[in-house]
């Protein structure tokens, strides 16, 4: 059985990511991070209500998008209807412990798979990861981006059920043996102090839409500060590694 506990109630999810919805700005400086590590067919697991997706469908990607809750697979299938790159939306359960028997039709698949936000929300993140890479054909590209620095754990994270924050070391040595680390990096420094006021400091449950729009509205500075800084601190880590042949 899987340990995926919010299945059926995402309340605060769905607010967040209705919040996040709107920030045009972020949203693609998100996607242009990940972008160049996409190729041929694409799986996104856990696509909530698509705000990564939609750049990856404009993008013309043969993409299959999953989400383990009915009600974000209905609003992906009115939202992305007119899309013929779209090949299907699905249920997938990255956490199933007989994911080879629930799942075979999908194992290897893909291309490259993304995986944004989702692995914190398990409770067995290396069982997880590895029914990830499954998924993927030799040589596919798994990306993957969790939130950073357990000390910055906070009411955001309590409401959306996140059992960690991670380093860049503890997201690596959870990658499965199969793959091939070939990049990896911080992501969103000014977003750190957001996060820590309006969580830590204020004991906020959900992100504040104002903030998030005045944030949208700067993100061209703050994709320069990342820049600066070289990757080497942010709100997020990102991951990718390649399935090497034969595995």
């Amino acid at each position: 059985m899987s340990d995926f506990s919010y299945k059926d109630i995402d309340e605060v999810g769905l607010e967040t990511l209705a919040v996040i919805e709107n920030a045009n700005q972020f949203n693609n400086w998100m996607y242009d991070t990940i972008k160049p590590y996409l190729k041929g067919r694409v799986i996104e697991i856990g696509s909530g209500t698509g705000n990564i997706s939609l750049f990856v469908l404009r993008d013309n990607f043969e993409v299959t998008l999953t989400d383990i809750r009915e009600n974000y697979r209905t609003i992906l299938k009115a939202k992305f209807k007119d899309f013929n790159n779209l090949s299907k939306v699905t249920d997938i359960d990255i956490a199933s412990p007989n994911f080879d028997d629930d799942y075979k039709d999908y194992v290897g698949q893909f291309d490259s798979l993304f995986c944004l936000n989702v692995i914190e929300h398990i409770k067995d993140d290396t069982l997880a990861m590895q029914n990830c890479s499954k998924l993927l054909k030799s040589d596919g590209h798994l990306i993957i981006l969790v939130p950073a620095y357990q000390a910055l754990y906070n009411e955001f994270d309590r409401q959306l059920e996140h059992y960690r924050r991670y380093r860049l070391s503890s997201l690596v040595r959870i990658f499965p043996s199969q793959l091939w680390v070939i990049h990896k990096q911080h992501f969103n420094f000014v977003g750190i102090f957001g996060w820590f006021i309006s969580g830590k400091i204020l004991g906020k449950k959900s992100i504040p839409s104002g903030q998030m729009k005045l944030y949208d509205k700067l993100v061209s500075l703050f994709r320069i500060i990342d820049a600066s800084l070289l990757h080497k601190i942010g709100l997020s880590v990102i991951v990718v590694g390649r399935k090497m042949n034969g595995t």
